[in-house]
């Protein structure tokens, strides 16, 4: 178990260095990481919904298309993706659809997470596939760096 806390937080960390980029480019700070079972790093990616005019570039979504690619396979069995957020209901359905393993995520969405906080995609009975969900992996950096980045933001603001 320990040797798993001690992945799941290096891993995170990698995640949060992808939140970084969002954050300077001045994209909300999301930063995500596909892990395969033995560790190999597959996918990366950071929100660049504003920078691309995208409203499906999630940090999710582009660590998703990246492993895809890296496999050739839009299917994604035995991957952990870590991700600094909670997902949206729109990136659950992502990771649903290509099978991911388990999602670990930092901080909790109280607005618009669908691993629990407003609704738990994972647990929808209905859905032929169910996703692991770890939370509150380093959530206190993760959540710093989002509170950050919208202080600054709400100060930039007239």
């Amino acid at each position: 178990m320990q040797t798993t806390l001690l992945n799941h937080a290096r891993f995170m960390a990698l995640a949060l260095e992808q939140a970084q980029l969002a954050y300077a480019l001045g994209e909300v700070p999301v930063g995500a990481v596909a892990v395969d079972s033995s560790g190999n790093v597959l996918g990366k990616g950071y929100n660049r919904t504003i920078i691309d005019h995208d409203p499906t570039a999630h940090a999710e979504i582009m660590a998703l298309r990246q492993s895809a690619r890296s496999l050739d396979n839009y299917r994604l069995p035995g991957i952990t993706l870590y991700v600094t957020l909670e997902p949206c209901i729109m990136c659950m359905g992502a990771i649903t659809h290509a099978r991911v393993s388990r999602v670990v995520y930092g901080a909790a969405d109280p607005k618009t997470g669908a691993c629990g906080s407003v609704m738990a995609v994972q647990d929808n009975k209905q859905i032929n596939h169910h996703t692991v969900i770890v939370s509150g992996v380093l959530k206190t950096e993760c959540g710093q760096l989002l509170r950050r980045f919208f202080q600054e933001r709400r100060k930039s603001s007239p």
